[in-house]
């Protein structure tokens, strides 16, 4: 009998103690998806420099509310960021900008649980001007080899992407490229092509930029990349 009532005991007090790992465990957040610009769009030339962005809405598995950060910037690098807002729709109010000037923008989605997505693709457009003739070329964008890349080999091609919202200018490249932030030695001029190969020396840190100019002597310095060799 006593034998039995031990046992008893015993197992009341196993079943104790083993049922917590029965208790579901909390669900993991997960950031929203990242948003998708609409307006302006991409290389578009704003002729009123009042204007109002738009993207499409993020979803969040969680079902989370979503507030939206919008950055606005006079570089493609958002170094020179003229206005972040926060909103919890898909558009702003209009904002005036400066006439005549190229802008850079992105958006990213956060969670009211604080957690957010990766910033959105950058969108750039240029607002007009009174009787302005000629727009500056937006800033080159980096292709190849990608920022801080470390490469394993005795040459590498520089490719670059540029644009201008004068869709007739013809856009023209010059190419610095060197060991020293910046690089001054200009070592391409007056360029057609998007690409320039370079020799390169192991371990060694590099620095390069691209100077876009049109054909009506407009121009637009980019900023400074750079990679290394191992």
């Amino acid at each position: 009998m006593k034998n039995s009532i031990y046992l008893s005991i015993i197992s009341l007090a196993f079943a104790a103690c083993s049922g917590g790992g029965d208790d579901p465990k909390p669900a993991e957040n997960t950031a929203p998806t990242v948003p998708a610009l609409s307006f302006p769009a991409d290389n578009k030339l704003c002729l009123d420099n009042n204007v109002s962005f738009q993207w499409q809405a993020s979803t969040d598995a969680e079902k989370d509310a979503i507030v939206y950060q919008i950055q606005i910037a006079k570089d493609n690098a958002f170094g020179q960021i003229v206005n972040t807002l926060d909103n919890s729709s898909f558009s702003t109010s209009p904002l005036q900008l400066d006439k005549n000037t190229a802008y850079y923008w992105r958006v990213k989605a956060t969670d009211s649980k604080g957690l957010s997505s990766a910033y959105s693709s950058t969108f750039k457009f240029h607002t007009s001007g009174d009787a302005v003739v000629n727009h500056l070329p937006f800033s080159p964008e980096l292709i190849s080899p990608t920022t801080n890349a470390a490469l394993s080999t005795t040459t590498a091609s520089l490719k670059w992407e540029a644009s201008d919202v004068d869709t007739a200018d013809v856009l023209t490249y010059d190419v610095y490229f060197g060991t020293t932030n910046p690089p001054t030695a200009k070592v391409s001029e007056n360029t057609s092509s998007k690409s320039f190969g370079v020799t390169l020396q192991p371990t060694t840190q590099y620095y390069w930029k691209v100077v876009v100019k049109d054909n009506k002597g407009g121009e637009t310095v980019g900023q400074v990349w750079k990679f290394k060799t191992n």
